[in-house]
């Protein structure tokens, strides 16, 4: 929860200082003191859209770091971690991306990607999933993992995210507009936005932000079965994937921190919200994959 709590702060945080900068600048009142200016609300948008997006990929390898607990692999300490270095880089070479940095943090079994560039990611296991597996299904793990790095799959949920946000703000705003405008009709004295117009920017931010992230999350379930079929392409063979998704499928998975939970081997138990789809589903799309 701690860690949670820590990247959900982070965002919001991000998030409210582009908010204030533009509220400094004058950018809600200059959008609607004659009129609502729509090339400009999309400039304002794209801006406040793709900022946090794009910063939230910036520094989502050090807010794993911090809020997983990983402990980067760089001398590796014992036979396993050895192990783990040597697999990752035999995957990274096949899959044509470079080294990514090795890590591994405590908890039950998981593990993840992150990074905002393909040659320079992180790739973590956890202690619970090491003392879970069979090294040819950590294999496949870390081979899944692999996979989102060289499908660019941190990069492509930014620029979703990134457009969905757009969308969120510039149509919350643009009705925000017409509910303040019919509330005020009459009122000749009118300068800037009124009370309608901010309480109803605040209430679409929300809603219109909770759908957004089911059209997010619906993405992120696509990319996991690319992922799988991935790691089937790294192993050589399909049945090492399907074992780790088995062993996943009976065990108790870690709740990843949000900032990493989409790159997560493992997911979350809300279906339109969550970043994978269910293990049955994935386990059958690899037995069906030709």
């Amino acid at each position: 929860m701690k860690r949670i709590f820590l990247f959900v702060l982070t965002n919001i945080a991000v998030v409210a200082v582009l908010g204030i900068v533009a509220s400094l600048l004058g950018v809600n009142r200059y959008l609607t003191a004659n009129g609502l200016n729509l090339g400009a609300l999309l400039g304002y948008a794209l801006v406040m859209g793709f900022g946090g997006a794009i910063i939230s990929l910036l520094i989502s390898k050090p807010m794993a770091k911090w809020t997983s607990g990983v402990r980067v692999i760089d001398q590796p300490q014992n036979a396993d971690e050895a192990w783990i270095v040597d697999t990752v880089r035999k995957l990274a070479d096949k899959a044509g991306i470079g080294m990514p940095e090795v890590g591994i943090f405590e908890g039950d079994p998981n593990a993840f990607a992150t990074g905002a560039f393909r040659d320079s990611a992180l790739v973590a296991v956890s202690t619970g999933l090491l003392q879970n597996m069979t090294h040819e299904e950590i294999e496949a793990v870390i081979a899944h993992e692999v996979a989102h790095v060289a499908n660019g799959d941190m990069v492509t949920m930014t620029l979703i995210q990134g457009v969905m946000n757009t969308f969120v703000v510039f149509l919350s705003r643009v009705i925000g507009y017409a509910v303040d405008s019919f509330l005020r009709k009459g009122d000749d004295e009118r300068s800037g936005p009124g009370i309608g117009y901010m309480v109803t920017t605040i209430v679409l931010d929300i809603v219109l932000g909770f759908a957004a992230a089911i059209v997010v999350a619906w993405f992120s379930r696509q990319r996991e079965f690319r992922a799988d079929a991935g790691a089937a392409q790294l192993m050589g063979r399909k049945q090492p994937m399907i074992n780790a998704l088995a062993r996943l499928g009976g065990v108790h998975t870690a709740e990843l921190p949000k900032s990493v939970a989409a790159m997560g081997i493992a997911g979350g138990i809300g279906q339109l919200f969550s970043t994978h789809p269910p293990i049955e589903e994935r386990i059958a799309a690899l037995q069906n994959q030709a």
